[in-house]
């Protein structure tokens, strides 16, 4: 199983610099792929700030969200976030050489809970925190 963090959904679902590499990643994936519900937040959380700097139209942004529906109800499992997770992710941000942020320590607290195979991701920062905590970062 592999972790999916929310920037390649994002990524997946509209126009970003790395849009073509994960479409061509996705398409060729066969493993399963999961990610927590958190992420439907996060998700929305983009849209809503790319729709504020101009970057999507009201449409564009609809038409992202119902992609990234279309994506939860046929090609990823969404877990729930346990409030234990909640308080692991707290501890990956307390440490300042990590550089985590809330966001993404909470999305490699979820990935270790769930012993996933690997954690996709276009963030760098959350690749190497995945690597060192021993979830193998699918960096496309």
């Amino acid at each position: 199983m592999l972790y999916v963090d929310t920037s390649v959904l994002v990524a997946l679902c509209t126009h970003e610099v790395k849009t073509a590499d994960v479409l061509k990643w996705y398409s060729a994936c066969t493993q399963e792929l999961t990610s927590v519900t958190w992420c439907v937040t996060e998700f929305a959380s983009a849209i809503g700030l790319k729709q504020r700097t101009g970057q999507l139209t009201q449409a564009q942004a609809q038409s992202a969200w119902m992609q990234f529906e279309r994506i939860c109800a046929n090609d990823l499992q969404l877990l729930p976030v346990e409030a234990t997770t909640f308080h692991k992710a707290a501890v990956l941000t307390m440490d300042a050489a990590s550089s985590l942020r809330a966001g993404d320590a909470l999305h490699l607290a979820c990935a270790i809970e769930h012993k996933a195979q690997g954690m996709v991701t276009l963030d760098a920062v959350l690749a190497k925190n995945a690597k060192r905590l021993r979830v193998k970062p699918v960096v496309i």
